[in-house]
């Protein structure tokens, strides 16, 4: 089956080039959906490229925790010096690198940010960058669970949803247990689609095409090399009873291989 896809991209991080050589291997036919789960600026090179790309196509797009850390910088005409500071340190210079003095492109896409929704609801499907609280009842959350949830939402014991399965980035897949670098991590009625394109252990930015149950995959660091994947070769079992508290670590979660912050 090639049209009428339902294909989900993760966290993009300014790898436009990436972005690209992923999309020429999924060869995108005009009925098929395509989504991002958010996170598309920061850390890489081009963020500004991609931000431009997904908003000027129309792509339904998810809040990243990344974005929304950008819009606290910037509430309405002000700057919040403090949110400012908190952003840059997460990758943000690379952003504003990547502008150029472009500061009208800066505003424009600062402005479409600010309507990106926390969540889509697509039946069958529930799209959130962070995942969800699986103690609050799905109205009362927040966009806080939407963007920056993690431990919780991963040591779920049982499907937040009986029949929808919840799809999201933000969580760097090789994070969880023994999942390895650019695998999909698999746990109680969610998947996991951030495999780390701009972290030095892996370079891998994920396209999940649930229509088809495959995954197309491109690796920033090895000349934008792309392989595809059945969705069951391609997926890791998470044990939820081995998550372990990100706060007995470091708060800020840094892989103690590399020092690379993973926020």
């Amino acid at each position: 089956m090639i049209g009428s896809r339902r294909i989900f991209i993760g966290d993009v991080h300014g790898h436009h080039s990436g972005l690209m050589a992923l999309l020429d291997s999924i060869a995108l036919s005009p009925d098929d959906q395509l989504y991002f789960l958010g996170d598309l600026i920061d850390r890489g090179p081009e963020s500004a490229a991609v931000v431009n790309f997904v908003y000027s196509n129309g792509f339904p797009c998810l809040l990243g925790n990344h974005e929304q850390m950008l819009i606290e910088a910037f509430p309405g005409d002000a700057i919040d010096h403090s949110a400012l500071q908190a952003w840059l340190y997460s990758g943000g210079q690379t952003t504003v690198m990547s502008y150029d003095k472009a500061n009208q492109l800066l505003l424009e896409h600062l402005e479409w940010m600010r309507s990106l929704p926390t969540h889509m609801d697509l039946g069958d499907i529930w799209l959130a960058h962070a995942g969800v609280h699986p103690d609050i009842p799905i109205e009362k959350q927040t966009p806080h669970e939407y963007c920056w949830i993690r431990d919780e939402f991963h040591s779920m014991k049982q499907p937040y949803f009986k029949d929808k399965v919840i799809i999201t980035g933000h969580t760097i897949t090789f994070t969880l247990p023994d999942v390895p670098p650019g695998a999909i991590a698999k746990g109680h009625g969610w998947l996991g689609i951030d495999t780390g394109v701009y972290h030095p252990r892996s370079g891998w930015l994920t396209a999940l095409d649930m229509t088809n149950q495959k995954v197309y995959q491109v690796n920033v660091f090895a000349k934008n090399t792309v392989r595809v994947l059945p969705l069951s070769e391609a997926c890791v079992e998470v044990n939820p009873e081995q998550i372990i508290p990100r706060r007995r670590k470091m708060y800020q979660a840094q892989d103690t291989e590399t020092n690379v912050s993973v926020l």
